[in-house]
């Protein structure tokens, strides 16, 4: 993941965060839709910034995000095999 790329979900993230702190503490519960709702703002602004279309910032979010999920995944599934190596 490129800089640019962390620093697009960074500031999708910083504004998620702000936007959705009244939501329920558990966002699986919230539908896809008003995440996507309360997000369009954030995305429609670098849309414009970048020349390209609400759906590529959504499509590269999706990804991005996708691969981010992955990596973290698998970096606490290391972190879990190296505590497990200690055989407390």
């Amino acid at each position: 993941m490129t800089e640019n790329d962390k620093l697009f979900l960074e500031r999708i993230g910083a504004y998620a965060e702000e936007v959705m702190a009244d939501m329920d503490a558990n966002p699986e519960k919230t539908r896809i839709s008003v995440q996507l709702d309360k997000l369009r703002p954030i995305m429609e602004e670098i849309a414009k910034e970048q020349n390209v279309s609400v759906e590529d910032v959504f499509i590269r979010y999706m990804d991005l995000a996708s691969h981010a999920g992955v990596k973290k995944q698998e970096d606490f599934k290391n972190d879990y095999l190296d505590f497990d190596d200690l055989k407390i």
